[in-house]
């Protein structure tokens, strides 16, 4: 059963209530397993029309569940999994406040991959996205990621649609910012990559990383690190260094990596450790972003940790 994903855009209180209300009561006349995933004070205001005992839906504040996107992926699986035979009624209202440009196109690209990843779940999905607060770009791209929109001007077929792979693509095209000086530099080569992880670790930890942080830094480097000599075209080396609250970490090649056409590679797990994609998928749960460039100079991945997350990164 085909998936159904669903813009919403919505004035303020009364216009959300006026339509998430009666589309949640839907989701329970039809015995669908039904979350509503919403931040304050709209979950409040939701919780109170449905307060009662022995209440069947699932209420999450959105500033814990959406944190970060491949693990939001994940979890959202999680939940059509353990739903199934059950369709699965989604009230999903991302968090778009907080996230600097890079991280705004990780989400954007998370609302695209949504369409793929549970294409043939029969789960429904509704995104609210607030028209009097949230900036013009990001409401632009809703109308770009959701086969479906609901506005004051229009209910139905969204014709602004663009499919994932132009979207991913375009998340991917960015020019790459270049490392500060101070970035210090360790030659990556041979089989034995134990000096990487030393050296990795002992910087991170340096910068102030946490421990667990840390380790997972010294595993998701090491992985990228471990592909670029298998795949790669040497010289390959890592660069590392502290940029304001985060620690980034860059290994990079002399070859030119074309991303594969499925766009889910790397952002969900393949069904074994064998399937391209595996390792990348680790990768991008272990830190808060992943980003790969590749250009005439070759291909880089860059590897940033906040200091200061609140939820330790791990697979």
């Amino acid at each position: 059963m085909a998936m159904e994903h669903k813009a919403f855009l919505y004035r303020d209180i009364d216009d959300f209530l006026s339509v998430t209300v009666p589309y949640l009561k839907d989701g329970l006349a039809n015995d669908q397993s039904v979350i509503a995933v919403v931040p304050e004070p709209r979950l409040t205001a939701l919780r109170d029309v449905f307060a009662g005992p022995g209440q069947p839906i699932a209420f999450v504040d959105s500033a814990e569940f959406y944190r970060h996107p491949v693990r939001t992926l994940r979890d959202y699986q999680h939940v059509v999994k353990q739903s199934a035979p059950r369709r699965v009624c989604a009230l999903a209202e991302p968090v778009w406040q907080g996230w600097d440009e890079r991280q705004t196109l990780e989400w954007i690209r998370y609302e695209s991959l949504i369409n793929v990843v549970f294409a043939s779940s029969g789960a429904r999905a509704l995104c609210p996205y607030d028209t009097g607060t949230l900036p013009p770009r990001v409401v632009a791209e809703a109308k770009r990621t959701h086969p479906l929109l609901l506005s004051s001007e229009h209910e139905g077929l969204n014709h602004e649609y663009v499919d994932p792979v132009t979207v991913g693509t375009a998340c991917d095209r960015g020019p790459r910012t270049g490392r500060p000086r101070d970035a210090e530099y360790l030659p990556v080569a041979g089989a034995d990559l134990h000096v990487l992880r030393a050296f990795v670790g002992e910087r991170a930890a340096r910068h102030g990383l946490p421990k667990r942080p840390a380790q997972n830094l010294v595993t998701a480097a090491n992985e990228v690190a471990a592909n670029a000599l298998q795949h790669g075209t040497p010289p390959a080396g890592l660069w590392i260094w502290r940029d304001g609250d985060d620690v980034v970490c860059e290994i990079g090649d002399n070859g030119f990596w074309r991303p594969p056409p499925n766009p889910l590679t790397g952002f969900i797990p393949p069904e074994t450790a064998l399937q391209r994609g595996f390792g990348l998928w680790t990768v991008r749960l272990l830190v808060d972003l992943v980003e790969i460039q590749a250009g005439w100079d070759g291909t880089f991945v860059r590897l940033s940790v906040s200091r200061s997350a609140s939820e330790p990164a791990g697979a």
